[in-house]
């Protein structure tokens, strides 16, 4: 019966906003009016309703207790992304998504306490609309549904089965309804920072909510398909591209040339202290001048107590 009931809903609005289309519509947006007419709604309530449960969830709630609940909330969540992972055929996707949930529930006192990203295993975020989106179902037009805030024609469709096949549905009335209310608070709480931000920089709330769902949907679509950009190539190759490494300095390499100068400029060793071999055309010469070669020294005197020579006094 729910489900029933949302799918008409989202028909009625579809068939509401279609009388809404015009050419001066934005590509992408053009149920934009009556769009506009739910947002507004959905802000109204977020502000007057959700907002204060949320900060009244914060100040009574320890954050340890909080972190606890936003745990188990995701800990089930992994197993809507292991299935669609397992739709997209991203097997090793899939398999960490359900190690995650079995060691979360297993260790994790049934998933209050994450253990598994800790441990090495990434979180993946997926739903059943990035499953149509990566096998090429086009988004459609953008929507703001009621109470679910923003969405897109393909990713209403998404949102009715994931709610369809989430885990609370197949709990009973007096479990399932209170923690459907404990999910929402929890993550509102979650998002309060996020709230504050957007009421200082967006000067239309709509646009900038409208444009970032929007980017953060294609975001994930990319990673989806595995659409990555490559990595450049930090390779150290000649411009015949045959793989031989540049050494570093050489000319039309186009790094710097890092090597000592009294290296000379073939690489050969440099000369010892003392040696009468030159130094390289255009390079300063270090030598020390007090070390002159024993061969063009004056020889000395072999007289014991001969007085060394004295130079004549200037004229």
């Amino acid at each position: 019966m729910k489900l029933r009931t949302t799918v008409l809903a989202l028909t009625a609005t579809g068939l509401i906003s279609g009388c809404a289309t015009g050419p001066d519509r934005k590509p992408g947006d053009p149920f934009e009016p009556v769009n506009r007419v739910v947002f507004r709604f959905n802000d109204g309530l977020d502000q007057y309703v959700a907002v204060p449960v949320a900060k009244g969830y914060q100040k009574v709630t320890p954050q340890p207790l909080r972190t606890a609940v936003s745990n188990f909330f995701s800990n089930l969540g992994d197993l809507n992304n292991a299935a669609n992972a397992l739709l997209q055929l991203k097997i090793t996707d899939a398999t960490e998504d359900i190690v995650r949930f079995a060691f979360n529930s297993t260790f994790g006192l049934g998933g209050l306490i994450d253990w598994a990203t800790p441990a090495g295993l990434p979180k993946h975020h997926q739903d059943f609309g990035l499953t149509l989106g990566h096998w090429g179902v086009p988004s459609g037009p953008y929507l703001v549904l009621p109470l679910f805030g923003p969405s897109t024609v393909r990713d209403s469709m998404g949102l009715i089965v994931d709610v369809k096949f989430n885990p609370l549905n197949y709990m009973e009335p007096a479990v399932r309804n209170p923690l459907y209310v404990l999910q929402f608070v929890s993550v509102r709480s979650d998002l309060l920072g996020a709230t504050d931000l957007l009421q200082q920089a967006a000067l239309d709330k709509y646009s900038f909510v409208r444009d970032a769902y929007t980017q953060q949907r294609q975001a994930r679509l990319r990673g989806s398909n595995g659409n990555a950009a490559p990595l450049p190539d930090y390779d150290d190759q000649d411009g015949n591209g045959a793989g031989a490494a540049t050494p570093k300095g050489a000319a039309g390499s186009g790094l710097p040339n890092y090597d000592d100068p009294g290296d000379g400029a073939t690489g050969a060793p440099a000369a010892a202290p003392g040696s009468t071999t030159a130094a390289p055309a255009g390079l300063p010469n270090y030598a020390d001048p007090g070390d002159t070669p024993a061969s063009a020294a004056a020889p000395a005197s072999t007289t014991p107590g001969a007085a060394a020579p004295v130079a004549p006094a200037a004229q």
